[in-house]
């Protein structure tokens, strides 16, 4: 489904990402484990279309991704990827529900289809009594959850989170973790960069990231 083919990112004369090589089946779980600065979040941007790489190359699903048009490439990442983030990088004015109605409305889903997901994806991760919650008024737990259903919400098929335990203290983090486990067991095809060995032992396959090359 995802395949790395000698994927280097360089800045200058400086490698953040060497030579790498990754296949990501369909229904599978990944984690990719290297300390802050070893080009996680790098490798984890080039994978989603974000960050054109210096060499390589990212084939998505058969497609070429960086053979692809800007406007092209921002479609099939729509299609293609949900994003999961540390920040959880929720719209502090708009409710939990609105949150989620983005994506829907970027993808031109009509307003009552729009509100109809959103709830539908909200109660699934136990948040169907605060749809009209303000960030602010959630726990950072609560808002990491509003965070995983608005990346369903456009259904991907691969859901690529960023350190999405980073901002959480363990029990919470936890939780989060369990429910990206169980978007997995449902089919979903899951890629996980993580500083933290215990999150990354919820995946199938752990892959390290030494010296900017993957294990």
């Amino acid at each position: 489904m995802i395949e790395l083919r000698n994927v280097t990112k360089k800045y200058g004369d400086m490698e953040v990402v060497k030579t790498a090589n990754l296949c990501v089946e369909k229904g599978d779980f990944v984690s990719v484990l290297g300390p802050s600065g070893s080009g996680k979040t790098t490798l984890l941007n080039i994978i989603a279309g974000l960050l054109s790489p210096t060499r390589g190359e990212v084939i998505v699903d058969g497609v070429s991704l960086y053979g692809l048009s800007l406007r092209k490439r921002a479609v099939f990442r729509r299609k293609k990827f949900g994003f999961i983030f540390q920040t959880f990088n929720l719209i502090p004015y708009l409710t939990t529900v609105e949150n989620v109605e983005v994506p829907l409305y970027l993808a031109g889903i009509y307003k009552k289809k729009q509100k109809m997901i959103a709830s539908e994806l909200l109660e699934k991760v136990g948040l169907k009594d605060k749809l009209n919650r303000l960030p602010s008024q959630l726990s950072v737990g609560e808002q990491q959850r509003v965070a995983i259903a608005r990346a369903l919400a456009n259904n991907p098929q691969v859901i690529l989170a960023d350190e999405p335990t980073g901002n959480l203290d363990s029990k919470t983090g936890k939780e989060v973790i369990t429910y990206i486990r169980r978007l997995n067991e449902d089919g979903g095809t899951v890629l996980l960069v993580t500083h933290d060995r215990e999150m990354a032992s919820f995946a199938r396959r752990e892959i390290k990231i030494v010296d900017r090359r993957l294990l």
